[in-house]
């Protein structure tokens, strides 16, 4: 099996966790959901001697997929991903930035590729499973492979929060669904790289996670917001 390493690279105003996967022997990777600031991600391609291979999207929002139109441009890769719901996000990317008042920091994106729930991706023979997500954004996402227990959860999940759920088309129903019923499954040692903050695992989140732990998730029915 391949061996395969792992570096966040925070992005973007946001600090959006882009993660640069990589095989360590071949130097092969993909970045999952480069933000924007894409010279910054090419350069440290760059400096580590990696060839991209594929971008991969969790969903569409501007701090996750901003960079990637762009560094398609530049490298000639595809990008894959999220489902095909989440293409109204896309779509404006670039006036989304701008609203935020960082004009040129990320642009649209229409992928090469879509996802839909139970497809698979690869990097170096190591096969990632996709689960279609949907509540913080329609066309959500997650990535994860059973053997080396991690999983990129983007926007659904974080270190002691949950995603917000007040943007269009999002749903708190749906958010925490996908949670106990995509997440929750995969096991409680599985790993997981948020999209914004530090990573944490899933039992440690059944355990004190104050809007999703098993104590309490059976009593969360406000539409409280997270911070991604």
């Amino acid at each position: 099996m391949a061996r395969l390493d792992l570096k966040l690279i925070p992005v973007t105003p946001f600090q959006q966790n882009c993660s640069l996967l990589y095989d360590v022997d071949t130097k092969e990777g993909v970045l999952i959901d480069p933000g924007g600031e894409a010279t910054r991600l090419k350069e440290t391609l760059d400096e580590m001697g990696i060839t991209l291979k594929a971008m991969w999207l969790t969903h569409g929002h501007l701090d996750h997929a901003g960079g990637a139109d762009e560094l398609r441009e530049t490298l000639g890769v595809e990008v894959i991903g999220p489902h095909k719901d989440d293409q109204f996000w896309m779509d404006e990317i670039g006036a989304h930035w701008s609203k935020y008042g960082h004009p040129g920091m990320g642009r649209s994106v229409v992928p090469d590729r879509y996802l839909e729930d139970g497809d698979e991706l690869e990097l170096s023979g190591v096969k990632f499973q996709v689960l279609h997500t949907p509540g913080h954004t329609p066309g959500h996402v997650v990535i994860a492979n059973q053997d080396m227990k991690i999983a990129f959860v983007g926007d659904v999940l974080f270190r002691g929060s949950i995603g917000r759920t007040d943007f269009p088309k999002s749903n708190h129903q749906d958010l925490l669904n996908s949670i106990t019923g995509k997440l929750w499954p995969l096991g409680n040692e599985m790993r997981f790289v948020p999209g914004h903050g530090p990573m944490g695992t899933f039992g440690g989140e059944r355990k004190d996670n104050a809007f999703v732990a098993d104590d309490v998730i059976g009593h969360t029915g406000q539409n409280r917001s997270g911070p991604g």
